[in-house]
């Protein structure tokens, strides 16, 4: 080692051979003749030391190495004397040191600092490295676990040569197995686990981006997933430290672009797995980079910036897909077009001007598509750095300065997309300005049309925004003449509003503007002729969304502020008028049907502005039409939406629902008599009931006259449900599965309906008993009529869903009897032929499954009970009715002692309530009700009520109790307790809390009659009890309350 380090073997050949005797010159000279190595001593230095190497004695092998390491390190050592030794089999033989060495220190370390000194463009040295490569890896894995360990820069550095400079070395097991120990290297030097010097870093992440370059990386399965997390390692590792050390997080960033590369390039059988990498590492440029990078600007400097915005623009130019769009959507919610031209204000280096400029016409691109962002890039050499002067620009007259006009057009661009995405790069006002400039500088262009339709869009987009938000903000400064020019424009030439991108602000603002109506209803007119489905859409800003198609149009229509319901019903009236094409008459009415379907609200507006004279007008011009049929179906589906979520306050009571209603009647009633009821028959009947509902609130009390009196409707009311009743037991299989069941449900909904509205519309009728006289006697007034004894049979026979309609409707009926005879003295012949097999009837169903159905019968026969005098009702029925009192001895047990009472009765308590406080208003109670509700059974039920489960109906047992003196003091006392806290309850819960009618969902409906029933049947059970939930058990509680300071209502002692 001595003799190395003073450079003896370093004399040069020439010494070597003056240093021999006349007969070993010869030999020498004979040798290098033969072609043996010139320099001897090197050679015998070679064959020296390969005995040393394989000494088993690690020790002599590591001084051996270390030998060797000043050979080659001191000054003057040639590229020859390194051959010899690579020649001679060195590195072979200290690569198999290093097989053999288990990886123990320090004989590890003494051989990779040997193999980094031979040169890697020595060919014969390549060679032995790529036969080594495999022993590099395990070396690799074990230095990788110590923290600084002194071989771990060597042995990257030569396996970062052997991925390098030979592409085909690894294997796709060596790539999995390298990636892995390269991730955990960067999570344990992000967790502090480890250090790691710069060159390492960088070393790793060279090795990374050489694999990634391997064709055998495509079958490396895993390869994706540990690529995603080294990513998420290296990044947050360095920008802990990007003050300190730049060039460690550009050698990070050129690692995250080679990865999307890869991700793209990777064959298609790991599609899924590329597709999370992509999607990962747009995460962390959104989450990590982007954030830092916002925050850190000011610190960092310009090679560092240049490289994030290298990063972004290289994803944002790979392949579009849902990843490069979420990082622009992303990009742009950060204000990416001010934080753009900042770092311009920072570095205005022309280079950096250039990729500013250049990745805003990517992201452009990307959103927009269809090379949108070329404007940008024509012009990107002429642009200035600042927002103002982009603004200056615009406002000059360019004479057909091609130069001047392509600025002028990237300008326009730039605003129009940044304003699109409320990232101004100036002010409003100073847009709206320069804006105004432009037009009045070429307001030649804009007169004779002749101005780009794109270039009209951007401009129309940017004026309408500044307008916009100038008169939300009461800023009405404005060039009168601009908007003249503007408007003339609009007036004169062809645009396409359903194809321009264009903000909300600006849409609102043009629908405000009565001056082009005309144009607006082309458009919308344009807008219904494209079908929604194939992609022509309006785009629009909101919710970081570019793409709503009708939502806009719903939104618009919807809202107070604006023309477009108004023109949306001028342009059905003209279509209708003019004889159009039912197409374009049935695109309009499918649009309005999507409007009122995603907001409902906005039937209110379009009945404001005329929706029924509207309809009426089609269908007078559309119904003699043969082909209408289909555009028919559309207007009564848009009508039934109409009127199931338009509030009854807007409706008006002018002729043209009533003259709609006749109409549709007329249309499809002879049909209905021929061919029997169809859809568009059913249709009429859920519009004709939903008519007669709004009528219960004083709303088209004329439309629903004409209903009620129709004598076509009625007679084809009677002959269906006559056929159908006549059934009996068979009644049963009829059930809304069936035509004739369907049909039958429909029309008593509209019975219900025609009860629930008449004391609104027909309050001028005497009597109600022209509801029960039969269909074969004389009627003093033809009405629709279902006789009562066929709805007790429907009650008796039915199926589940008649049974629930038709006692409704009974109960509708007798109520309204109720109503109109208080005070007054009834017949008993009206009614005793025929009370008390109703009454029978209804027991009957006192236990019926469905809960709603037995609650219609407890009430109805509650009605009946009061009517105790009138009727003169033998007071031993009820009396001595062992059925009356087990539902009352039931309904007692299931509130006093719920676990013995029966199963099939714990839920039915609130429909034998109100049986049991009919039979205690009773003028004689019968005796075993005392029985019943005796102290400890009324003690009992008030020990079980606790505060979240008391109901109206338990709130009205206890008032009827108290009224009829079966509560004691004590009692009166604990459930004043209770009720109290209820209330209390009940108050808190109600702050803050609001419904809205708008909420509900509307019907979709098209082949199906399903869901108009099923939501007629809701609107019947939620009108049938207007105060029900906590608004209901409040007025129950004031009530019982009231009656304790009522006089005479004393508890007994």
């Amino acid at each position: 080692m001595l003799l190395a380090q003073i450079g003896l073997f370093g004399n040069g050949h020439g010494n070597e051979i003056n240093s021999l005797s006349s007969d070993e010159a010869d030999h020498l000279m004979q040798t290098l003749e033969d072609g043996l190595d010139e320099f001897p001593l090197s050679v015998l230095f070679a064959e020296a030391i390969k005995g040393p190497l394989l000494s088993s004695d690690s020790q002599v092998q590591i001084s051996t190495l270390d030998l060797i390491f000043h050979y080659l390190t001191r000054g003057d050592a040639s590229p020859k004397q390194i051959q010899i030794l690579i020649e001679e089999n060195i590195v072979d033989y200290v690569f198999e040191i290093l097989r053999l060495s288990e990886c123990k220190d320090p004989l590890v370390y003494s051989c990779v600092r040997v193999l980094n000194l031979f040169p890697c463009t020595e060919q014969s040295f390549r060679q032995r490295l790529i036969i080594g490569f495999q022993t590099l890896i395990p070396v690799l894995r074990y230095v990788a676990e110590v923290p600084f360990h002194p071989a771990q820069t060597f042995t990257l550095m030569l396996i970062q040569n052997c991925v390098s400079d030979c592409p085909g070395i690894a294997s796709t097991s060596n790539i999995e197995e390298l990636a892995l120990i390269l991730s955990r290297m960067l999570e344990r030097h992000r967790d502090g686990e480890i250090g790691m010097i710069p060159e390492t870093f960088l070393l790793v992440c060279s090795i990374f981006v050489a694999l990634l370059k391997f064709p055998s990386s495509q079958g490396a399965s895993n390869l994706p997933a540990l690529l995603q997390e080294s990513l998420k390692h290296a990044v947050l590792a360095c920008l802990t430290i990007s003050e300190k050390d730049p060039g460690q997080l550009l050698h990070c960033l050129y690692l995250l672009k080679e990865a999307y590369s890869y991700s793209h390039e990777a064959c298609s059988a790991n599609t899924s797995t590329n597709l999370e990498l992509r999607t990962c590492i747009v995460d962390i440029c959104t989450s990590h980079i982007l954030p830092w990078f916002s925050m850190a600007v000011n610190e960092l400097d310009e090679e560092t910036v240049m490289g994030v915005f290298e990063t972004f623009h290289f994803i944002l130019i790979q392949h579009p897909d849902i990843q490069a769009t979420e990082l622009a959507k992303v990009l742009l919610s950060s204000s990416w077009f001010c934080f753009s031209f900042g770092c311009l204000g920072l570095f205005p280096a022309e280079k950096m001007k250039w990729r500013v400029y250049l990745m805003l016409s990517s992201l452009v691109e990307v959103l927009l598509g269809n090379q949108a962002g070329q404007p940008i890039r024509d012009a990107v050499f002429s642009l200035p750095s600042d927002p103002i002067d982009l603004l200056f620009l615009l406002g000059q007259k360019n004479s057909h300065d091609l130069d001047l006009s392509s600025c002028q057009d990237a300008v326009l661009l730039l605003l129009h997309f940044s304003c699109l995405h409320d990232d101004w790069l100036a002010d409003e006002i100073s847009v709206l300005a320069s804006l105004e400039q432009y037009i009045l500088v070429n307001s030649g262009d804009f007169l004779s049309g002749s101005i780009d339709s794109l270039a009209m869009m951007q401009v129309l987009n940017l004026y309408g925004l500044c307008r916009g938000l100038a008169k939300a903000s009461n800023q009405v400064s404005h060039s009168l003449e601009a908007e003249r020019i503007l408007f003339h424009m609009l007036c004169r030439s062809e645009w396409d509003l359903p194809s321009a991108v264009i903000h909300p602000v600006a849409v609102r603002w043009l629908f405000q503007q009565e001056k082009i109506s005309k144009p607006l209803t082309c458009q919308l007119l344009k807008f219904c002729r494209r079908d929604c489905s194939d992609g022509n859409k309006i785009l629009i800003h909101r919710d970081n969304s570019h793409t709503i198609d009708v939502r806009v149009i719903a939104d618009l229509v919807a809202r107070r502020d604006n023309h477009a319901a108004k023109l949306l019903m001028c342009l059905l009236v003209e279509l209708a008028e003019e004889g159009a094409q039912n197409q374009d008459i049935k695109a309009v009415v499918n649009l309005l049907l999507t409007v009122i379907n995603i907001f409902p609200a906005a039937s209110d507006q379009l009945c404001l502005h005329g929706i029924g004279n509207a309809i009426l007008m089609v269908v007078y011009y559309n119904s003699s039409h043969s082909s209408s049929s289909e555009l028919l179906l559309a207007i009564l589906l848009l009508l039934f939406n109409i009127l199931s979520t338009v509030h009854h306050e807007t409706l008006s009571d002018g002729e043209s629902w009533l003259a709609l209603s006749t109409k549709l009647i007329d249309c499809l009633i002879p049909a209905v008599r021929k061919y029997g009821w169809n859809h568009e028959g059913l249709l009429l009947v859920g519009i004709l009931s939903l008519i007669l509902h709004h009528s219960s609130s004083h709303a088209l009390i004329e439309a629903s006259k004409s209903i009620i009196f129709n004598a076509s409707l009625i007679s084809t009311i009677n002959s269906t449900v006559q056929v159908v009743s006549s059934k009996g037991p068979a009644l049963i299989e009829h059930d809304e599965g069936t035509s004739s069941g369907e049909n039958l449900i429909f029309l008593l909904l509209l019975y219900y309906f025609t009860l629930r509205c008449f004391h609104a519309v027909l309050p001028e009728v005497p009597e109600w008993e022209t509801f029960l006289k039969s269909p074969d006697m004389a009627q003093p007034v033809s009405i629709i009529n279902i006789h009562f004894h066929d709805l007790c049979r429907m009650i008796h026979f039915g199926s589940p869903m008649v049974k629930l309609v038709a006692s409704s409707c009974l109960l509708e009926f007798l109520s309204g009897i109720s109503y109109q005879k208080k005070g007054k003295h009834v017949e008993s012949q009206c009614f005793m032929g025929y009370i008390m097999s109703i009454m029978t009837v209804l027991e009957g169903q006192v236990f019926n499954d469905d809960i709603r159905v037995a609650m219609n019968c407890c009430l109805c026969l509650s009605i009946i009970l009061g009517w105790e005098k009138e009727l003169e009702m033998q007071e031993s029925r009820v009396a001595r009715s062992s059925w009356y009192r087990l539902i009352v001895e039931e309904m007692a047990m299931s509130l006093a002692v719920p676990c013995l009472a029966s199963k099939s009765f714990i839920n039915y308590h609130k429909p034998a309530v109100h049986l049991t406080v009919a039979l205690l208003k009773l003028e004689k109670i019968p005796g075993w009700i005392r029985t019943v509700f005796d102290d400890v059974s009324i003690s009992c039920i008030i020990e079980n009520l606790k505060v979240m489960d008391v109901t109206p109906e338990m709130v009205l047992l206890f008032r009827a109790l108290l009224n009829s003196g079966f509560l004691k003091a004590e009692h009166i006392a604990s459930l004043n307790h209770v009720f109290q806290a209820c209330r209390k309850r009940m108050y808190n819960n109600s702050k803050g809390h609001t419904t809205d009618k708008h909420d509900q969902k509307s019907v979709t409906w098209s082949d199906d009659v399903g869901e108009i029933c099923e939501y007629l049947i809701h609107l019947m059970v939620s009108s049938s009890d207007t105060n029900s939930g906590n608004k209901r058990l409040f007025q129950e509680i004031e009530m019982f309350f009231r009656s304790l300071t009522e006089e005479g209502n004393i508890a007994q002692p």
